[in-house]
């Protein structure tokens, strides 16, 4: 019996008793729901067990119960390439603040209320959100870390999803209250695994192999492989500051710099031994001791005065702090060749530095490859018993070459059609991303499209997308970035920048978890942000119970139940990106059409069928577009079909018979036409 079979089960034997008294909120509630609700303003309050074994009943009936849905999509339907991704639509999830709501009404947000009801996000919840991911026609989950992590050093109320404590155990805190103890998180994981994938839709997964939380359980049995400072270093410790440069990368070129300035001379003493080469007795008698410690980090502070050391940029004078919350993985047991004739080899400990940290371009000697081989098996162990379907490698680019090759070779191995996406922010390194075995790249639309003034939104569109070797997620915000919302334009350059990246020349469409709502809250403030403090303050109301709050390092709800939203225009994009995606897998089809600085239109035409976008990135002024379109198709008579006007449905159709298309398009708007 599969997993998800057992626990709607397990569901349906607790409805009776259970009250209507569960808060869901209207956007949650899935057509044709048949069960028992309770209506208050945009509220519903439901059976929660009745609710949710409801929604599976309804996935369990339109799968094939011949097929096993926990293996990954790709073995169902005999799909042996990774294309799939090219025309995609992918709906970005963290599962701690996109599933999470105020069941209890009666309250404030707390993780697990006086009802005994899991408000914080779970896996059981995710299963009741598949209906409303499908009514955009999402094809794939993309999940930010799943993995277990930890609340050591966290920089907010609860951890980081990159802080990883164990890369082999998922997140306790995603189990729901509802299932009792009769389940683990490892079971509702797999649970929500197998109803995306009865409901046609892939899971994505973020994975972090370069860092680990700096209590990392691997710690126990390896301390070696993880760098030490003297606890007495640790109250001022900071990324050493190279006046002589500026902010740049390391090279060749400036490590003579670096390694003959004095703070960074200073910085390396810091470094010292790990417990079990500065004592093998004592660290043995030690592990035994507390092999069942979750503070055991603590304890060997207090036992060896040292600590693991805080992550931070391999950017030299990189502006962000240290990253308190992780620490890196030793990947090589000897120093970096290239650092060896500036430092005393014998003496000096194992230490992080700018050029440590990028070890792909800084390798030393002795790979440490008990360690390389661990990190080649986190992602496989997922595909073989959770059925993933893709993952994105967090800070590939780190990676010395042939660990980040036998990475995805491995993955590739179990699974051909397994898509990988680089971290690559980078748009010119597209060739080397799909050189070295990858499917795609995070890329920086997100940077992009909000700088429509410096010609960038535009640039974009007509000279860097159609030339890439491998697609990019198209999106106006990441988990790291500033909320679309929030930039110029507000609401209505969302709008325009859902229907561009619909139909953006090898684009997967990227639906940030919160987008399609207007949620104005970031979730973390890693990207493009100038004053990460101003940013967390200045998109809330100080009245709201989340202000100042970001989801990364503290309990956090979405607006769920906001009455501004563009849940319709996305609903429709959806539907119009699924009759579309013959025409989108070929660029070819491709044409750009410039008209100013702020209007050009997107075309697209197979020979027989085409899509014609006019946009109008002047949010003061309207723009009539006088289209050729016979230029492109060697036709004179098209059909016209409006499919999106002014942000809604299009109904209206004609006939042109001079080969032009005539319309005007008002301030800020992205106009959507089928023609044939």
């Amino acid at each position: 019996m599969s997993t998800l079979v057992e626990i709607n089960k397990y569901l349906k034997s607790k409805i009776e008793g259970a009250k209507e008294d569960y808060a869901i909120p209207k956007r949650w509630m899935p057509e044709g729901y048949s069960g028992k609700v309770r209506l208050s303003g945009r509220k519903f309050f439901v059976n929660p067990y009745e609710f949710i074994s409801n929604i599976i009943d309804d996935i369990v009936s339109k799968s094939d119960r011949e097929k096993d849905y926990t293996k990954p999509l790709s073995f169902l339907c005999g799909e042996k390439s990774s294309d799939w991704i090219n025309t995609d639509i992918v709906y970005g999830a963290f599962v701690r603040a996109t599933a999470a709501y105020v069941h209890d009404q009666k309250t404030l947000f707390v993780p697990i209320d006086e009802k005994g009801y899991t408000e914080s996000g779970t896996f059981l919840k995710m299963i009741v959100l598949l209906p409303y991911f499908a009514q955009y026609n999402v094809d794939c989950i993309y999940l930010l870390p799943v993995t277990q992590s930890s609340d050591k050093f966290k920089k907010g109320e609860v951890g980081s999803p990159y802080s990883v404590k164990d890369f082999f155990k998922i997140e306790k805190s995603y189990h729901d209250t509802l299932l009792g103890n009769k389940f683990s998180s490892d079971q509702e994981f797999a649970a929500f695994v197998e109803a995306a994938h009865m409901a046609g839709m892939r899971v994505m997964l973020d994975f972090v192999p370069r860092t680990a939380a700096r209590d990392n359980n691997l710690i126990l049995d390896h301390p070696d492989w993880f760098y030490w400072i003297s606890i007495d270093e640790m109250n001022d410790f900071a990324p050493p500051k190279v006046k002589e440069l500026g902010f740049v990368q390391p090279s060749k070129d400036n490590l003579e710099v670096i390694y003959n300035n004095e703070e960074v001379k200073r910085h390396l003493k810091k470094f010292d031994w790990d417990p079990k080469t500065k004592n093998p007795v004592k660290w043995e008698n030690f592990v035994r001791k507390n092999r069942d410690n979750p503070n055991f980090l603590d304890e060997i502070a207090k036992e060896f005065k040292v600590v693991t050391v805080p992550g931070f940029s391999d950017w030299v004078n990189d502006p962000q702090p240290a990253w308190e919350d992780v620490t890196f993985l030793r990947l090589y047991l000897s120093h970096p060749k290239e650092a060896l004739k500036y430092i005393d080899e014998k003496n000096q400990p194992p230490y992080v530095l700018f050029d440590v940290v990028k070890s792909s371009l800084f390798p030393g000697e002795v790979k440490n490859e008990q360690l390389w081989n661990v990190i080649a098996d986190i992602m496989p162990f997922y595909q073989k018993n959770f059925g993933i379907d893709g993952a994105r490698l967090d800070m590939g680019h780190a990676l010395p070459d042939e660990l980040e090759h036998e990475i995805i070779s491995r993955v590739k191995a179990y699974d051909p059609s397994f898509v990988i996406i680089a971290e690559e922010l980078n748009m010119d390194n597209h060739l080397k991303a799909k050189k070295n075995g990858y499917d795609g790249i995070l890329g920086n639309s997100w940077w992009a499209e909000p700088r429509i003034e410096e010609g960038e939104f535009k640039k974009f569109i007509s000279e860097v997308t159609p030339k890439l070797a491998v697609p990019t997620f198209a999106t106006a915000e990441t988990p790291d970035t500033p909320r679309a919302v929030t930039r110029k334009g507000g609401e209505i350059f969302s709008k325009l920048t859902a229907v561009v990246n619909t139909f953006l020349p090898n684009g997967i469409t990227f639906i940030n978890s919160g987008y399609e709502i207007f949620e104005p809250q970031p979730m973390n403030t890693g990207l493009d942000v100038e004053d990460p403090m101003e940013e967390r303050f200045k998109n809330l109301p100080p009245t709201d119970q989340f202000y100042g709050k970001l989801a990364f390092f503290d309990w956090y709800v979405l607006h769920w139940d906001t009455s501004h939203h563009m849940v319709k225009l996305l609903t429709l994009l959806g539907e119009l990106k699924e009759k579309s995606k013959n025409i989108l897998k070929n660029v070819e089809n491709f044409r750009f059409i410039d008209f100013t600085e702020t209007a050009f239109t997107m075309f697209w035409w197979d020979g027989k069928n085409g899509i014609i976008i006019p946009i109008n990135v002047d949010f003061n002024n309207p723009y009539y577009f006088d289209i050729d379109v016979g230029y492109y198709t060697w036709r004179g008579s098209h059909k016209v079909f409006t499919k999106i006007e002014n942000y809604r449905r299009g109904e209206s159709s004609w006939e042109i018979h001079d080969a032009h298309l005539r319309v005007t398009i008002n301030p800020g708007e992205a106009r959507v036409f089928f023609i044939e």
